[in-house]
């Protein structure tokens, strides 16, 4: 999605510290300082008129004010087949829980956000990550118009590679 947005013609809020891999070829568009959303919101200041990507988990952590949030939707078996990939190539050991204690997890900390969202002063898209891949076009039209319009839908449907959807659960 952060692709897609970038390519649409927005800016993002990005720090380049964590640069294109193995398992991300086009790079994060990460800012690093999401990460210490928790403790630290001192920097949201920078990220007015910007895309930002913040983790699920840190969500729950803004400042009530009214902000748009595209919230991706991923199958929760792709999601932990993704970390765990990473995860092996960097090196890194994973959580000592197995797929199905994670695939809880995560959930769990799903529902808490959506709970919190649905109280929160913030408009909200939900937008599945297998229909960015199955159907760019529509998912570029829904996110162009709950953002106010005037992003390049055509250059947010090029940003899509399918090629890079690898963890796969399967049909949906």
């Amino acid at each position: 999605m952060m692709q897609m947005l970038v390519a649409g013609g927005l800016a993002p809020l990005t720090d380049g510290q964590r640069g294109a891999d193995e398992d991300n070829p086009r790079g994060y568009l990460e800012y690093d300082k999401t990460k210490s959303l928790r403790s630290d919101n001192s920097w949201l200041g920078d990220a007015r008129g910007k895309v930002v990507k913040v983790i699920v988990q840190l969500l729950e952590y803004l400042p009530r004010e009214k902000y748009r949030i595209v919230f991706m939707q991923r199958d929760l078996i792709e999601v932990v087949r993704s970390q765990r990939t990473m995860l092996e190539r960097s090196g890194k050991q994973g959580a000592a829980l197995s797929d199905a204690q994670l695939e809880g997890l995560f959930s769990k900390q799903v529902e808490a956000v959506d709970r919190f969202l649905q109280a929160s002063d913030a408009q909200v898209l939900k937008v599945q990550h297998r229909s960015c891949i199955d159907c760019p076009a529509e998912v570029a039209a829904e996110v162009n118009r709950f953002l106010g319009g005037g992003l390049d839908e055509g250059a947010m449907v090029e940003a899509v590679d399918p090629t890079l959807y690898r963890q796969q659960s399967g049909p949906e």
